[in-house]
């Protein structure tokens, strides 16, 4: 079963890697929206919070997060084997600028060597991390081809850069206009159909 007739049957699972003040909120809105819904994180405080309902972050009541524990529909995770699972992968991990004030790679090349060994043929990878033009196929896209995929076909590639506001009610990460950019025509449908789950 293809990726859009999974997400409008439910059986869609999402993992957004990165439990931060962006990514946590956008895991969130997908598994309110009814996806199963991993919240990856190296940081086991961070995943054990979570599991437990609670929150790190101060304008993210702990309720949310319980309500959808309780719903059976988030869960946080450490380990990166369970993203075989997954059916769209979202990268929301730091980019710190260097003394030279250019976005520092290290973690986003960091995430995606480490989720190479469970990527499977029919996944989409989204990079949210703030970075300049060209790191989704000058970085990302290479790593991706040495499994022997092929963006369009075997796996979907797309970079849509975070919209976090913290702390705004009047603006969220559903509400504030998003872009999307696919590497290929396909790329690009399959992550409006994903992000369609969850901005207006």
């Amino acid at each position: 079963m293809g990726l859009e007739a999974k997400l409008s049957r439910n059986d869609a699972v999402i993992a957004v890697i990165g439990m931060g003040y962006v990514g946590l909120p956008l895991a969130l809105n997908f598994a309110r929206s009814g996806l199963r819904t991993l919240g990856v994180d190296i940081d086991p405080e961070k995943v054990s919070m979570l599991n437990a309902g609670g929150s790190y972050i101060e304008h993210i009541d702990a309720g949310r997060i319980a309500a959808v524990r309780e719903a059976g529909n988030f869960e946080a995770t450490a380990n990166f084997s369970q993203l075989t699972d997954a059916d769209a992968i979202i990268i929301c991990v730091p980019t710190p600028l260097t003394k030279h004030r250019d976005p520092d790679l290290s973690y986003v090349i960091n995430t995606v060597d480490a989720l190479l060994p469970h990527l499977r043929k029919g996944q989409l990878i989204s990079l949210e991390s703030t970075t300049y033009p060209g790191t989704t196929e000058e970085e990302l896209l290479p790593r991706i081809a040495t499994r022997g995929f092929t963006v369009g076909e075997d796996f979907h590639l797309v970079f849509s850069p975070e919209r976090e506001d913290p702390g705004n009610p009047d603006f969220t990460n559903s509400t504030i206009p998003k872009v999307i950019g696919g590497t290929t025509p396909a790329c690009l449908e399959a992550g409006l159909a994903v992000y369609g789950r969850v901005c207006d």
